[in-house]
């Protein structure tokens, strides 16, 4: 198997989940990162949350953050749609299960990626109309530390880029990766 690290960033009500971002690792070193330009712009930024972690990390023309001030307080920016990482989700869709489909058995991981996974899936519209190579399933990093029985803080810590895509995939694949080290030390659970 061949590990893919992912992350989304993505706009959720409890009834949809609206891809902001993804980002993608693979263990053979290619990267993906785009920006959905059809995300709702409006809604996100009155979203606090997403508008303080999250929308800072994409690529925005008039930015300016505002230290020590509240997100609110500081210049909102536009999305630059002439950035070559924004594209529609259509496009987006195309190149992630080209990126999929070129990884030899392909293992999908994420961290309390539940979500992170159905997004996925819903770039091409239902769980069963998932591109052939595609897996059905995402492993989650949580579900193996809690299985490793590791304690949440004694993970590798995210030096930068925490809620921006790629820097949280390549963040998951440092994880998992120290997992896989620690789940082969004498001493710790077997499954």
């Amino acid at each position: 198997m061949t590990a893919i690290d992912y992350d989304l960033e993505f706009l959720e009500n409890g009834r949809t989940i609206e891809l902001i971002s993804i980002g993608m690792v693979c263990d053979d070193g290619r990267e993906y990162y785009a920006v959905n330009s059809e995300m709702p712009v409006d809604r996100i930024l009155n979203h606090q949350w997403l508008k303080a972690n999250v929308w800072p990390h994409l690529p925005l023309r008039g930015y300016k953050p505002a230290p020590q001030i509240n997100a609110l307080q500081q210049s909102d920016g536009i999305l630059d749609l002439h950035d070559t990482r924004v594209r529609p989700k259509r496009v987006i869709a195309n190149e992630v299960r080209d990126f999929i489909q070129a990884t030899p058995d392909a293992e999908l991981w994420a961290n309390y990626g539940a979500y992170d996974h159905v997004a996925l899936a819903q770039l091409w519209g239902r769980m069963v109309d998932l591109p052939e190579g595609i897996p059905m399933f995402t492993h989650d990093i949580q579900q193996e530390r809690s299985r490793l029985g590791i304690p949440h803080d004694a993970l590798p810590q995210q030096q930068a880029g925490e809620h921006n895509a790629l820097a949280d995939a390549r963040q998951n694949q440092t994880v998992r990766r120290w997992l896989t080290k620690h789940s082969a030390q004498p001493g710790q659970q077997q499954a």
